[in-house]
């Protein structure tokens, strides 16, 4: 019988509360874990911090987003690989088994030359899991309605280079007008890492409750529940016009709901 697939929870789930509102309500809702996204939180930058967290509420960190969102391009270092080097040392040291990373930005050149062969020599040294994540295209300042180009090197499918792991997010493929199915067929056994969520179409990064939007969210846990997935599955929807407290924590126990349907659990 196959290993039951963890379900956690982002903590970019819960902004703008912080980190540790996600260990408690993954706590009460039954989620596995948490995804931790190294942000502007202090809580979430500090190692020993998400340590007493996990502690005090019994749930376990299942992963690290390595800061490498343009708004976090300052976080920890002004250096790429300094920050995935200390995602890296933080998942090591809490436990973690992955961490997510993003592209090299076009405009970093020496990271993006090296990057390849520096997620090589992390995994070797750590044993961590780092999984390259699909993205998605942006309308460039001044640009047309229509126009839209990637930010990142070579593009925005990370299967254009070719990784050991990989993160599948399918508000990512949503807003990219991407196959999210044929994508996962693409990352194969490497696909070890998926951020759940949903998306319209729009070119946009919306991060829906999964079941909100057009896609294939619950066609993709069935097919990793019949191909023996051994990776994670990691909510990370957006709750930031939440009305209430009771209405985010609803839309957290949906999703948890939607992925242990879909899931077999």
């Amino acid at each position: 019988m196959a290993a039951r697939i963890p379900v956690g929870v982002s903590t970019a789930s819960v902004w703008p509360l912080r980190a540790g509102a996600a260990f408690e309500m993954a706590a009460d809702l039954g989620y596995d874990g948490v995804e931790v996204m190294i942000w502007a939180d202090p809580v979430s930058q500090d190692v020993s911090a998400l340590r007493r967290w996990s502690r005090r509420t019994g749930v376990p960190v299942l992963s690290i987003h390595s800061p490498s969102l343009l708004i976090t391009q300052r976080v920890w270092s002004p250096d790429p690989e300094v920050r995935l080097r200390m995602s890296v040392d933080a998942a090591r040291e809490l436990g973690a088994r992955t961490v997510v990373v993003h592209p090299p930005f076009r405009w970093q050149r020496r990271y993006g030359d090296a990057f390849g062969d520096l997620v090589d020599e992390l995994e070797e040294e750590s044993g961590i899991e780092i999984a390259v994540e699909n993205m998605f295209k942006v309308r460039p300042p001044g640009g047309s309605r229509t126009s839209r180009v990637s930010a990142f090197r070579p593009s925005i499918d990370p299967t254009d280079v070719g990784f050991r792991h990989y993160t599948l997010d399918l508000s990512h493929t949503a807003a990219a007008g991407m196959d999210a199915l044929a994508l996962a067929e693409r990352m194969g056994n490497g696909l070890t890492h998926v951020h759940l969520a949903d998306g319209t179409g729009l070119p946009k990064d919306e991060h829906l409750v999964p079941g909100r939007g057009v896609e294939p969210c619950a066609e993709l846990l069935e097919k990793l529940v019949i191909s023996d997935f051994a990776g994670q599955i990691v909510l990370e929807i957006n709750t930031r016009r939440s009305p209430s407290a009771a209405q985010r924590s609803r839309d957290l126990a949906e999703s948890l709901l939607f992925a242990r349907f879909h899931l077999g659990q």
